[in-house]
């Protein structure tokens, strides 16, 4: 049986998943966690759901077997291919996932024009059709799977000409068309919100769901009496399963403070390609 000082188990391809994490830590600060960046297989938008989904089964368990209390998807993709079949292995865990912000972005909407930037993988799950059915069947939705753009992240081109010209590219026929919301459909992404809120302006409003997911991480803990009430220190591990020196750097200069990688995995557990 799951204790409350036990770590919250985080995961994502890469990098993109800290900005759950972040939102994590800013909400629940006697919380600590475990986040594991699969950076040997990042991005994972590209790849099949049956090779995402066992990533995550494989992940998930080694989050487990470290003790985790409960698992975060901190993904979109991951979550598209994996939230459910994850839950059907372990039912008794908590397992909360990350989903493009639909719901919050049709309700937001004036123009009835919305636009979504997310990954192939997530606009080709059965769970993101479900979603724009169920809430977005009376807008008109602009989707874009914004290719190239998580690589470009992972290699720390935040602020490069390329990305600009990238988001300019897929932004700009969407604000022709008359979209006044724009989702952040993908965890890498709100870290480029500032390149995009210079193209968008101030009359577009953007969602990140990450503080939304910090919130529902709250809601399961309190549900399952999980919530850490001790005076214990909160301590933040990282582990990755490829470059740990990349994501170090790169996760410190994101995130603006010193960052704990404790062990770099070579991920004898995970499925290799």
């Amino acid at each position: 049986m799951a204790h409350s000082t036990q770590p919250i188990g985080i995961f994502d391809s890469g990098i993109g998943g800290l900005t759950v994490a972040n939102a994590i830590y800013q909400r629940l600060p006697n919380e600590s966690t475990l986040y594991f960046g699969d950076t040997a297989h990042v991005p994972y938008g590209p790849r099949p759901a049956g090779q995402i989904r066992e990533l995550s089964r494989q992940i998930s368990a080694y989050l487990l077997e470290r003790g985790c209390k409960v698992i975060v998807i901190a993904c979109n993709t991951a979550t598209t291919a994996a939230l459910n079949y994850l839950r059907n292995l372990w039912p008794d865990v908590p397992i909360i996932g990350t989903e493009p912000a639909i719901k919050p972005a049709a309700q937001a909407t004036l123009t009835g024009k919305i636009g979504i930037l997310a990954t192939q993988g997530t606009f080709k799950s059965d769970r993101y059709s479900s979603l724009t059915e169920r809430f977005a069947a009376d807008i008109t939705v602009f989707e874009n799977p914004c290719k190239g753009l998580v690589s470009l992240i992972e290699m720390g081109k935040i602020d490069a000409s390329e990305t600009n010209e990238l988001l300019e590219s897929i932004i700009y026929p969407m604000l022709e068309e008359g979209i006044d919301t724009l989702v952040l459909g993908c965890t890498h992404y709100p870290f480029i919100r500032p390149i995009i809120e210079k193209i968008v302006g101030p009359d577009v409003a953007i969602i990140d769901p990450a503080p939304a997911i910090a919130k529902r991480v709250e809601q399961v803990l309190r549900e399952h009496h999980l919530l850490n009430v001790t005076d214990e220190q909160a301590i933040h591990a990282y582990e990755v399963s490829g470059d740990g020196g990349h994501f170090l750097a790169l996760a410190q200069h994101l995130l603006q403070h010193p960052i704990d990688l404790q062990t770099q995995i070579q991920a004898p557990f995970l499925m290799r390609g």
